[in-house]
């Protein structure tokens, strides 16, 4: 009961310090509302960020292996090493296939180039040549959006039959239903089996097919010579049985890449095995240094909102000294009177962090209908930690003031 009253009595006081000199109390509060706006403004879209990356970064697998020539990881000291090493071929592929006990999925890709499309008076330039082996679709779970993917007769056959990314069947086709027409492609005919999917609007697509020619390794390796993997060396992905970890699964790579590129025990590793937890652990640390910036910007400015809510808790107990000195005077308790003015401080704060929330709303709406592709969103978590870090600074903005009312002597205050 005791606290209600207080409650009040404090929501009143700072209704008062609100409305009685509203430039002064804005000005004031612009402070915490700036400090917060920075804080989950840069929280907010880094989350976002984090998310939208995450989750592009997720269709590649997490249990999945990517054996190529150069790691992930930055190495710039070794770059003529890794610059010596032969590209991951057929051969490496066809090993691991055979002998991998830990696998699920082995598949093998290689990109030789860019190529030119011909439908009847309609040609596309600039398609990229993605040549596959037959487990490409179960290894990053392709959707195809029109038609159909390889048979494995027709890939073991190497048929002319080709997938066509959303963007170049757009430009090819145009209106035109595009499965089941026949297209050329450096003077060979193909027939066009399925469209796939579009990319979607995700800042880091480690799977944009959308400007992608797709044919089998067994058709491409008609006309491109494809054994010699200096020049058209790829990247092998390895895909873990369930259950297997990781770490066996590199292990058992090892063994059987060292042993089919006949490597001596001493000699050190001519291949990369790569994670996705590397580019995951690289983006984490520039995510990080993201959201210290969010937090030392804000914090600057909470520091100036914070001293100018203590001005005015100063303000408001200087005002109000002979009505402290009468309600000490008729029995209440110093906590009672510091409870009454911390009440005010983080109430006012807290007004302050909302308006600094409602700031974050506006801005974030604006920016996610300029830019579709990338939306940020306010999660309730960095809105709770707004409204408790307001909170926090009204407790320490109001401290001082409040300790010096509670410790007035009641007969001085009311003289005063």
């Amino acid at each position: 009961m005791l606290f209600l009253k207080v409650l009040n009595e404090s929501v009143r006081q700072a209704w008062s310090q609100l409305t009685g000199n509203k430039l002064r109390t804005f000005l004031s509060l612009l402070g915490i509302s700036i400090g917060i706006f920075c804080i989950i403004g840069v929280l907010s879209a880094v989350d976002s960020l984090e998310d939208n990356v995450s989750g592009s970064l997720a269709k590649l697998g997490d249990d999945v292996v990517y054996i190529d020539k150069w790691p992930w990881k930055d190495n710039s000291n070794d770059w003529w090493e890794f610059f010596q090493r032969p590209y991951p071929d057929h051969d490496d592929y066809e090993a691991l296939k055979e002998k991998m006990p830990s696998a699920s999925l082995v598949s093998y890709w290689t990109v030789p180039g860019s190529k030119a499309l011909k439908y009847q008076s309609n040609s596309v330039e600039g398609g990229f040549l993605f040549v596959t082996t037959y487990e490409m679709d179960r290894l990053f779970n392709i959707t195809i959006e029109k038609g159909r993917y390889w048979t494995n007769a027709e890939y073991t056959g190497g048929a002319d039959k080709m997938l066509l990314g959303h963007a170049i069947s757009n430009e090819l086709f145009g209106a035109l239903e595009p499965v089941g027409k026949t297209v050329k492609m450096g003077g060979r005919k193909y027939e066009v089996i399925g469209v796939l999917e579009a990319a979607g609007g995700d800042l880091i697509n480690p799977l944009d097919f959308d400007d992608a020619i797709m044919v089998t390794y067994n058709n491409a390796a008609r006309f491109i010579n494809l054994k010699n993997r200096n020049q058209y060396g790829g990247t092998i992905g390895v895909k873990a049985k369930e259950g297997v970890p990781t770490q066996q699964l590199q292990d058992d790579i090892r063994g059987i890449l060292r042993s089919n590129r006949r490597l001596r025990p001493r000699e050190g590793d001519n291949f990369a095995l790569n994670e996705l937890s590397m580019m995951a652990d690289a983006l984490g640390s520039f995510f990080g240094v993201l959201n210290m910036m969010g937090w030392l910007i804000g914090g600057f400015s909470i520091i100036v909102g914070a001293i100018s809510v203590a001005n005015i808790m100063f303000v408001s107990v200087k005002e109000r000294t002979s009505l402290i000195g009468v309600k000490k005077a008729l029995g209440a308790r110093q906590f009672v009177i510091l409870l009454e003015f911390l009440t005010e401080s983080v109430i006012l704060c807290i007004i302050g962090g909302l308006m600094g929330l409602v700031l974050v709303v506006g801005i974030t709406s604006i920016i996610n209908t300029s830019f579709e592709s990338f939306a940020i969103t306010l999660s309730a978590k960095n809105a709770i930690l707004g409204v408790v870090l307001s909170a926090v600074v009204g407790i320490l903005a109001g401290a001082i003031p409040a300790g010096q009312a509670a410790a007035m002597d009641p007969v001085e205050a009311m003289r005063s």
